[in-house]
């Protein structure tokens, strides 16, 4: 059988959830690409190739090399270079691109949301009096809030932060998710947190400590996410799914 050969950029759930549906497909050959960051990711159920491309030109070489027939972002909402580049390879092959990105997080009643567009913003949404920080946006940003040393952090990630804050007052906390909405009461009242720095990522994940904030009254400064411009977009794995068949065999009618 002619197999149709899919790349997936990957490293996040949703990434991982839609390989597992389509690998039991026999007209597909899936391979899931991750960057390499995560020092212990999660099991894949599809093969894996680890590592970078060396920007838009070395994806789209890769994507001409495999005879890939479409390439599906399903990086993180906040990916946005490699997003970018994804995009730039598409155009420069004509492989159709899919873009699944899940959606994100909608504002409650109850709800102390400051929305800011960027890290330097939260840092500078923080305040000039000194604060108990619970700081989830990950590893790779963290070390923006030196600029603000005054605070104290709580800094949660899946690695340790590298090189760490020269901040005086940080606090690591090495944990992968999902975090249920309980766990996360009881963290921000046992490290007395006063305010929550987050990415509106979306997914259920990471969404307790937007909900245990809800509970206890506590502010959230939410970096938004940018603009995505993607043609080829869809917000579910169901989405998805639908949406790489048609746009498949739309690559085969053109003969490509």
């Amino acid at each position: 059988m002619d197999k149709r050969r899919i790349l997936i950029l990957g490293g996040t759930t949703e990434a991982r959830d839609l390989a597992a549906r389509l690998a039991g497909r026999a007209d597909l050959a899936i391979t899931l690409s991750l960057a390499g960051r995560t020092l212990d990711p999660a099991p894949q159920p599809v093969p894996v190739r680890s590592g970078g491309f060396g920007g838009a030109e070395g994806l789209a070489a890769y994507l001409r090399g495999e005879a890939i027939d479409l390439l599906i972002d399903a990086t993180h909402p906040f990916a946005r270079q490699i997003s970018a580049n994804a995009r730039a390879a598409s155009e420069a092959t004509g492989i159709p691109l899919l873009r699944l990105e899940r959606l994100g997080w909608e504002e409650m009643e109850g709800d102390r949301w400051t929305r800011i567009a960027s890290i330097p913003d939260a840092v500078a949404a923080l305040g000039t009096e000194p604060r108990r920080v619970f700081l989830a946006i990950g590893r790779q940003e963290a070390k923006a809030f030196d600029a603000a040393p005054q605070h104290h952090y709580l800094v949660r990630s899946v690695d340790p932060v590298d090189p760490p804050l020269d901040a005086p007052h940080v606090e690591y906390l090495l944990a992968r998710g999902p975090f249920p909405v309980e766990a996360e009461v009881e963290l921000l009242r046992d490290r007395r947190i006063e305010v929550i720095v987050s990415k509106n990522s979306g997914g259920d994940a990471t969404h307790g400590k937007i909900a245990a904030a809800r509970i206890l009254g506590l502010p959230v400064i939410l970096v938004e996410r940018a603009a995505g411009g993607h043609s080829h977009p869809a917000g579910t794995i169901e989405e998805a799914l639908r949406l790489a068949d048609h746009l498949l065999g739309a690559f085969r009618k053109r003969g490509v």
